[in-house]
């Protein structure tokens, strides 16, 4: 009687000790699977946002070399229609800036078209129109 009674206990003990040793292998692959898709999620999150705030600074970089280069337009006396290109250097970065200047049906109005973009690649991140008052016009 006593024999049975230990190895009742026995069982007992192996059968508790299974239930309590952890996870299956099958429920840690899952959990692997689980934070390996959560993680390329989030790193492919994280590169669009660096690509989009890196396009993002250059846009807005080009914008302030257009506003800067007609208000320095708008300072000086005017000049003649015609076109010319000029490179600038701003934010370590070598731009390239086409200028338009042509006359309208108004007497002593000058509009200025500016294109901005960046030197190596020539591809224009911004547009800016602007309007000089001619010095011949009558007062």
């Amino acid at each position: 009687m006593r024999a049975l009674s230990l190895c009742r206990a026995m069982a007992s003990m192996i059968h508790s000790s299974c239930a309590e040793r952890g996870f299956t292998l099958l429920e840690v692959l899952v959990a692997l699977a689980v934070f390996a898709v959560l993680a390329v999620a989030v790193t492919t999150a994280s590169q669009l946002i660096l690509v989009q705030s890196h396009g993002l600074e250059q846009r807005l970089l080009a914008s302030w070399i257009a506003d800067n280069h007609l208000t320095e337009l708008r300072l000086q006396p005017a000049p003649a229609p015609g076109q010319r290109t000029l490179e600038v250097m701003f934010g370590q970065r070598r731009w390239t800036l086409d200028e338009n200047r042509r006359r309208l049906g108004e007497p002593g109005l000058l509009e200025v078209h500016v294109r901005v973009g960046l030197a190596a690649d020539r591809q224009v991140l911004h547009e800016a129109t602007g309007w000089l008052g001619v010095g011949d016009a009558p007062r």
